[in-house]
């Protein structure tokens, strides 16, 4: 079942992507060589409550796992769902950190991916492809499209630049559940799948590996890695399909790219990746 939002709720979600923004340009303050994951993840959680909010990971029930954290922190060949421990960040690292917080009953969900210090070229060309396919997949959330002309435009992007799209995870609605319909995968034809109609709110997610597509999950149920152990990128925006015009995006990368020093430029970006 897909829920059209009204204008209040998207205020309401605009309420909940900032906070998810303020909470990860405090953690990024947090972010250097030695650093450890579960010691972000503090920094995370007292954020969001000092402000009012809930994290929205922290006791999320999948069959019998439940995960135990605020961030979900993927390091390196880690693609998403990372269970924050004590591993010390190093130089040349890549963290993708996914972040959700609950205000005033809507959920905030959104991620980016971090360099630690000086990355491989390889991996700055991964973190640009896949940061430039959610925008080109955020360019066809309209209200004249479908679903699998955002998934069609990510997959094209990040396969033209040699990278291989993760197809065993999508994005999905957002709102006061933290998983709605539709699901929005990262690859598809275009013209297919659901129609986007004014006030349809979605998270999309592009997961993006340096090598082959295929992933597995780790024996704690929810770390998922690329198989041959290679690199991944995770990013992530929350949007609402306005009528007769560009969607608008509800978090904002500004929050970060104003901390960190990102591995490319994000001149070309700035209209479309905040408000």
């Amino acid at each position: 079942m897909v829920h059209l939002k009204s204008k209040r709720e998207i205020e309401c979600l605009r309420e909940s992507a900032d906070l998810v923004g303020q909470t990860l340009a405090e953690v990024a303050r947090h972010i250097e060589v030695g650093t450890t994951l579960q010691e972000l993840d503090a920094v995370a959680e007292e954020y969001i409550r000092t402000c009012g909010g809930t994290p929205a990971f922290k006791g999320y029930q999948v069959g019998s796992n439940v995960f135990p954290n605020t961030l979900c922190t993927s390091v390196n060949d880690a693609v998403v769902h990372g269970i924050p421990d004590d591993y010390a960040l190093e130089e040349g690292d890549l963290l993708s950190i996914d972040c959700g917080a609950k205000l005033n009953g809507y959920f905030g969900d959104w991620a980016y991916t971090f360099a630690i210090g000086d990355i491989a070229d390889e991996d700055a060309a991964l973190c640009r492809a896949t940061y430039r396919a959610l925008l080109e997949g955020i360019e066809q959330a309209t209200d004249d499209q479908r679903v699998g002309d955002i998934s069609h435009a990510v997959q094209s992007h990040c396969e033209s630049q040699g990278f291989s799209v993760v197809r065993d995870l999508v994005g999905h609605g957002v709102g006061q559940d933290l998983h709605e319909d539709p699901q929005v995968p990262n690859f598809g034809e275009a013209g297919r799948g659901r129609s986007l109609k004014p006030g349809l709110s979605l998270c999309i997610e592009p997961m993006i590996n340096r090598g082959r597509a295929q992933v597995v999950t780790d024996d704690d149920g929810w770390t998922v890695r690329a198989a041959d152990g290679l690199p991944s990128a995770h990013y992530e925006h929350m949007i609402v399909v306005q009528e007769g015009g560009e969607p608008e995006v509800l978090s904002d990368y500004g929050y970060i790219e104003d901390v960190i020093d990102p591995p490319y430029e994000t001149d070309a970006f700035t209209e479309t990746t905040t408000r």
